[in-house]
């Protein structure tokens, strides 16, 4: 016990007489809260993809959507406190699996299951480089007359390497949440951004950081 406090594997315990402690459990970080978010948002409309509101719901079938490269680096200001402690780079090739679910609306949306692939390179601390692997399902909502589409995603990552400079992210698993919006070009190409949160979610340790990365990215569509 130091200072009156007793730490605890998981909770921190706080005396309430002697030789009895009331254990409480950790305030969650806003990275902890985001992940948690995410993954309620993709629960939530996985159970509920507003097909009462839906003109037509039909099943499609399992086709590759689209293939690209794309790069991405973080901004200490413009990402979920506590900024990193290093700058990162992300360069790595996606592709993207339409899945059968879809539901299309008088409104001229249609919203899509898809499942996100992609394999690359994760720098840190100026030259240290990981490998980096992730798979998220997701969301998309496309309106063709605008030539538009949001999507929304949440999964996981393998990482060969955790540790760059004084930044610890945690272990070789991370939780990966996403949102983004494309822009569909002349002669199939399509132009987009994409915010990508990475994080342990703590279960390697309260004292990680995650990693918040901007990116660019390029693809061609193989849809019509």
């Amino acid at each position: 016990m130091i200072g009156g406090t007793q730490r605890c594997v998981h909770k921190l315990c706080e005396p309430l007489w002697e030789g009895s402690f009331h254990c409480l459990s950790p305030i969650p970080t806003r990275k902890e809260l985001f992940m948690r978010v995410m993954m309620m948002v993709m629960f939530l409309v996985g159970w509920f993809p507003f097909t009462f509101f839906a003109e037509t719901s039909h099943g499609k079938e399992l086709e590759l959507i689209a293939i690209g490269v794309r790069g991405a680096m973080n901004f200490q200001d413009a990402g979920l406190p506590p900024g990193e402690k290093e700058d990162f780079e992300q360069f790595d090739v996606f592709g993207i699996m339409g899945l059968p679910w879809s539901w299309e609306y008088p409104s001229g949306w249609e919203m899509r299951w898809r499942l996100n692939g992609s394999v690359g390179a994760l720098r840190g601390a100026s030259d240290e480089v990981g490998f980096i692997t992730t798979l998220t399902p997701g969301l998309a909502f496309t309106k063709k007359a605008w030539r538009l589409t949001l999507d929304v995603g949440g999964g996981g990552a393998l990482l060969s390497d955790w540790e760059f400079g004084r930044q610890d992210i945690g272990g070789p698993f991370q939780f990966i949440g996403h949102g983004g919006i494309s822009f569909h070009l002349p002669m199939n190409l399509v132009a987009g951004y994409r915010f990508h949160h990475m994080s342990d979610a703590t279960i390697y340790g309260n004292n990680n950081r995650g990693v918040d990365l901007h990116m660019l990215e390029l693809s061609y569509s193989f849809e019509k």
